[in-house]
């Protein structure tokens, strides 16, 4: 008997309709002999609704209050999805994030996971039953409150179960067939990805890919977790996420053994530019200014840093998520005199767009392409950022779509046959 963690996200469990065709899969896979663990994220937009309706109260909810209001619709899912398990002829229980044992650090709203003691959760397998565990959220050991992780923390909290519980496989359903070569709602003949390695399904999540959580990613990649992407629409193979990057490089007869392997093309709309100009050019500055940055709990991207010679100043851009730009400026110009700065910047909305796959930096033809694609598409770049498997790039958020078309064809990624979005969010 194999142990297999599914997660379903908000569009898979929008609906009561919805919930009860999570629920015949979910039966199918326990009639199928298996052991089955299921996590949930909140109905459909019921997350959203739950921020507006905070918004009405108040403009600044304190966090603790908004981590207990926030993990009510994973709540709502697992009780749900429970009775309609129940109603098939089979048995359920749910837990919520504290019960099924997801302890976390105190910081709300982007609690990350310390440990993972799942005994209920293995208890109620031991007794034959599916167990269905809130995602998204936690409790703190050092504060006894409830946390969560942040959005897209259901993934997190699939793969930290599947670890701990030793499972075969965590099955991570969205509402497309698995991980494409870019977002099939912007290039259409995107092709699926049978198999990809962790390290660049690690690079596609961190440029913007939203079919799995960045966190979700790196947790299965440290702990060996297989990951198996597909839709709770359809009964297709999906996409595997395989731990050990040897095994996702298939060669074929004839073809060179050392070559790039060009996985997809990823996107993201989400961030912001935050250009910092007249920065003395001494040692210590650019430590000053992100760890300022890092106190804030701000995430940084992609960072880019000039320096000119005749005033011995430089300035430094970077990237981060749009919505926490305001905090950082205000953050930033409350120690303008110790920096030494002279004015910033900030654009809102950037476009980013990247290109992944094995082996591209000994292959100088890959940066040439991508680039060439780009001017030919008559796009202009900002920032550009590589690592041994990516190539990112900035631009205007109104080209994105336009830059994510021309490189997916420029590398022939495109397919003879478009691909179905079943539900629009790509979770």
């Amino acid at each position: 008997m194999s142990l297999i963690v599914q997660k379903y996200g908000g569009s898979s469990v929008a609906d009561a309709e919805s919930i009860k065709r999570v629920a015949r899969r979910i039966v199918d896979t326990k009639r199928a002999g298996h052991q089955v663990v299921v996590v949930v994220s909140a109905m459909g937009d019921t997350t959203d609704d739950l921020l507006d309706l905070a918004g009405q109260i108040t403009a600044a909810p304190p966090s603790r209050e908004m981590d207990i209001l926030l993990s009510s619709g994973e709540r709502m899912s697992m009780a749900l999805l429970a009775m309609a398990i129940h109603e098939l002829g089979e048995s359920a229980q749910s837990f919520t994030g504290s019960q099924a044992g997801m302890i976390t650090d105190a910081i709300h709203g982007k609690a990350r996971i310390i440990e993972v003691s799942p005994l209920r959760v293995q208890e109620s397998l031991d007794a034959g039953h599916v167990g269905i565990v809130a995602g998204f959220q936690g409790m703190s050991r050092e504060s006894r409150d409830i946390t969560t992780m942040g959005r897209g923390g259901s993934d997190t909290t699939a793969v930290a179960l599947a670890a701990a519980l030793h499972a075969d496989a965590c099955e991570i359903y969205t509402d497309v067939d698995g991980v494409f070569t870019a977002d099939p709602r912007v290039v259409k003949t995107a092709r699926k990805i049978d198999e990809i390695s962790s390290d660049e399904m690690l690079e596609m999540a961190a440029a913007g890919t939203k079919v799995l959580h960045l966190r979700s990613v790196e947790y299965a990649r440290r702990f060996g977790v297989k990951l198996h992407v597909r839709s709770s629409f359809s009964e297709l193979e999906g996409t595997w996420v395989i731990p050990d990057p040897k095994d996702t490089v298939k060669i074929q007869e004839g073809e060179p053994l050392e070559q790039p392997i060009i996985s997809g093309v990823s996107h993201d709309a989400s961030e912001g530019k935050l250009t910092i100009t007249g920065v003395p050019d001494v040692p210590g500055k650019a430590a000053e200014i992100f760890n300022l940055i890092a106190e804030g709990a701000i995430n940084i991207d992609m960072i880019v840093q000039d320096v000119s010679m005749a005033t011995k100043t430089t300035n430094i851009s970077f990237t981060l998520p749009g919505e926490d730009g305001e905090r950082a400026q205000e953050m930033l110009n409350a120690h303008k005199d110790s920096i030494g700065f002279e004015s910033m910047d900030f654009v809102p909305q950037v476009g980013k767009v990247s290109l992944i796959g094995g082996g591209m930096r000994n292959h100088p033809g890959v940066s040439a392409r991508f680039f060439t694609a780009l001017r030919d598409a008559g796009i202009n770049i900002g920032l550009i950022s590589t690592s041994e498997i990516r190539v990112s790039v900035i631009t205007d958020v109104e080209l994105l779509d336009r830059a994510v078309a021309a490189i997916h064809t420029a590398f022939g990624l495109d397919s003879d046959e478009e691909a179905t979005v079943y539900a629009g969010t790509g979770r």
